[in-house]
């Protein structure tokens, strides 16, 4: 690893400036670790649980700011274990750290809510933060973090600007719920591990009793899953828009943190554009959806001391230099082989000083008629793409992720590769392709993939995007493709950095399928991509200067304090994978399984998930996806059995859905209910 990556300070000014005389060094860890359980009143009535991180050996007359995590993955089982690193570090120097579970979820009182980040959730979240700021020990202040959830409804309260808020940290996170959220990724229908657990879980009281009383079980176990809500809304409009307001309204600090192997990487960038009124800054890594110190793959560093550094400057008044810090910090990641297992990605630090990055610059290559990138236009000619359904297993969950060498997909792709490069090529940004393509139904989807091609003809992807042609010119209002018609599609590839070394290539890859990340469009069909002239298809790179003019050192990560009291197991993300081919039938199938198990004071909990994706080559419109989900709560004198069941298949006009939640004690069913419905294919 480079010498800069192993220094064990994060240098956030830019090289050769000077430090303030003034500036302070961040609140030391000089304090205990006391926790304890509170209810915060809202004003229906209804109680939110709250377990507080409070600094342990204060004086009595100390006063803290505080910081919020708000979410309804269950505090006191789901993340407990987990909780525990973030918010002790904080306590530890002097803050007031507390996790609340939303309304309705964990031993938090009321019915669940019937989506996330609805309308109740943030004006609950407003209650909390006055109450927080209301409290004898605290200084009236509150800051807000998370990942992934947290983050989604720390930008939410920061567009509300609710009085005690006074800065956030969102880390993995969008505020885009239509196109980059996990049930529509790109404006097309998904379905991952993430319905199985949420369908399933407001279902499940709280821990330690997981009570059985009807008028605690009763609410939550007949809340419909959220799923089949999601199914019914396939287009964006006020449904996704109505719980988020504009970024340009936010008013509170922003610290964001993202990775360009996380699927919510792309609202950084816009965030620190859009958001003016107040400071923004930002850190891109390689990671995956994690907190950078525990990422499934590095080089993994602190943040926990640059969020002290921050709310330390927000919420306490200290002058820690944090808005000296450069705008943004980003990974520029270096080639390397294509490895779901990679330990460490090559790469290093660089410093910007907003977005777009000032040296930043269009680079354009125009697909050419023997399968070439080259930059200048192409000859007229057109290419013709039959489409396979089932194509697409190598590029990924979603659009991020460590993967394995793209050959398999590209098979079933038009691909287009540059000659050899003459010199290393640096992007940062969105890739753009510009492509004339038509087709022969009224519905066909369209996915661009960018790749390195090493040498020795192994493929590692960077980035792609989808695009469904009826969204082609809004995606709130979908309307059919002309069969035959020519179509212009921008498609704009999700946000990366990469330096494709010399000798390598560049490859676009052009498909209709991207399964089972995304459904299949229902028609057979051999769409068409036309080359040539100055509006023919094309691919745009954000090109800049392999390094930048300042380059940067992060921190690695620090010890955590850990809960002796819960231990865990279980696979590794992502999972188990497999897939099978039916060659004489013309059928796939992916199956992908997860399971855990996890040990508490009160007893043990084993989780178990599976998902079965198949498609059907010469019958596209015969799709499903069926999951199974099962929780048991091993607990004193009795075993409590949660599972849930739900099946989608799709025909060429509807999709058919099922879902069936259980609940047995010790083996015998005690509820259980199924919701079933059709629900017509609206242009997905």
């Amino acid at each position: 690893m480079r010498t800069l990556l192993r220094q064990t300070v994060w240098i956030w000014l830019l090289l050769g400036a000077m430090p303030s005389l003034a500036i302070e060094p961040p609140s030391p860890p000089k304090y205990g670790v006391r926790m304890e359980q509170a209810w915060i009143p809202m004003k229906d009535g209804v109680r939110l649980s709250a377990t507080l991180y409070m600094p342990g050996g204060a004086q009595p007359d100390e006063k803290f700011p505080a910081l919020l995590e708000y979410l309804p993955y269950r505090k006191d089982d789901g993340t407990a274990a987990g909780d525990y690193p973030r918010h002790a570090y904080f306590a530890r120097r002097g803050y007031a750290s507390v996790r609340v579970d939303i309304r309705g979820t964990g031993t938090s009182e009321g019915r669940p809510p019937d989506r996330e980040y609805s309308e109740q959730e943030q004006i609950d979240g407003e209650q909390v933060i006055a109450w927080l700021a209301h409290q004898p020990w605290s200084n009236g202040n509150v800051g807000m973090f998370g990942i992934s959830w947290g983050g989604f409804n720390s930008m939410q309260m920061a567009m509300r600007n609710p009085p005690g808020l006074k800065a956030i940290i969102a880390v993995a996170a969008t505020d885009e719920l239509f196109h980059d959220d996990v049930h529509y990724i790109d404006g097309i229908m998904h379905i991952d591990e993430f319905e199985l657990n949420m369908d399933m879980a407001p279902g499940i009281t709280g821990a330690p009793d997981y009570t059985l009383d009807e008028r605690i079980l009763g609410p939550r176990f007949d809340t419909p899953p959220w799923s089949l809500l999601y199914m019914k809304h396939q287009h964006d409009g006020p449904f996704w828009r109505s719980p988020v307001r504009p970024q340009s309204e936010i008013r509170v600090p922003c610290f964001l943190i993202g990775g360009f192997a996380d699927g919510y990487r792309d609202s950084i960038p816009n965030m620190l554009k859009n958001v003016t009124k107040v400071p923004v800054k930002a850190v891109i890594g390689p990671w995956n959806h994690s907190f950078p110190n525990d990422a499934d793959f590095g080089p993994r560093v602190e943040w926990r001391d640059q969020a002290v550094r921050w709310w330390d400057y927000w919420l306490k008044g200290r002058d820690t230099g944090v808005l000296n810090d450069p705008k943004l910090v980003v990974f520029m990641r270096e080639s390397h082989p294509p490895d779901p297992n990679l330990e460490t990605v090559p790469g290093e630090w660089r410093a910007e000083s907003g977005w777009p990055p000032p040296e930043s610059k269009d680079s354009t290559l125009y697909l050419q008629p023997n399968h070439t990138l080259a930059d200048s236009p192409a000859a007229q000619d057109v290419h013709q793409l039959k489409y396979v359904p089932s194509i697409g297993v190598e590029a990924g969950f979603w659009w991020g992720e460590l993967l394995a060498d793209q050959r398999p997909v590209d098979a079933f792709s038009l691909v287009y590769d540059s000659a050899p490069l003459e010199a290393n090529v640096a992007i940062l940004g969105w890739p753009r392709t510009r492509l004339q393509v038509s087709a022969p139904v009224p519905l066909a989807d369209w996915f661009v993939r960018l790749s390195d091609v090493a040498p020795d003809g192994s493929v590692t992807q960077i980035t792609g995007a989808g695009l469904d042609g009826a969204q082609r010119d809004s995606m709130a209002d979908p309307h059919d493709l002309e069969p035959g018609k020519t179509y212009s599609l921008n498609i704009e590839l999700h946000l990366t950095s990469w330096i494709f070394p010399k000798d390598h290539r560049i490859r676009v890859a052009v498909s209709n399928a991207l399964w089972p990340m995304m459904w299949p469009t229902p028609h057979p069909m051999t769409t068409s991509l036309m080359l040539g002239g100055e509006a023919g298809s094309r691919l745009i790179l954000p090109t800049l200067p392999e390094k930048g003019a300042a380059q940067v050192a992060l921190s690695p990560p620090q010890p955590s304090d850990q809960r002796a009291d819960i231990q865990s197991a279980g696979y590794p993300w992502p999972g188990e994978w497999t897939l099978q081919r039916d060659e004489g039938r013309q059928k796939a199938t992916v199956v992908w399984k997860g399971k855990s198990e996890i040990s508490y004071p009160w007893g043990k909990e084993k989780d178990f998930e599976q998902l079965t994706y198949d498609a059907d080559d010469a019958h596209p419109a015969v799709s499903s996806v069926r999951g199974e989900a099962e929780s048991i709560y091993e607990l004193k004198g009795r075993v409590l059995t949660w599972r849930g069941h739900l099946s989608v298949t799709s025909d060429e006009r509807n999709f058919y859905y099922k879902y069936t939640r259980e609940l047995l004690r010790d083996g015998q069913m005690l509820k259980q209910k199924t919701w079933e419905e059709t629900i017509p294919r609206d242009h997905q």
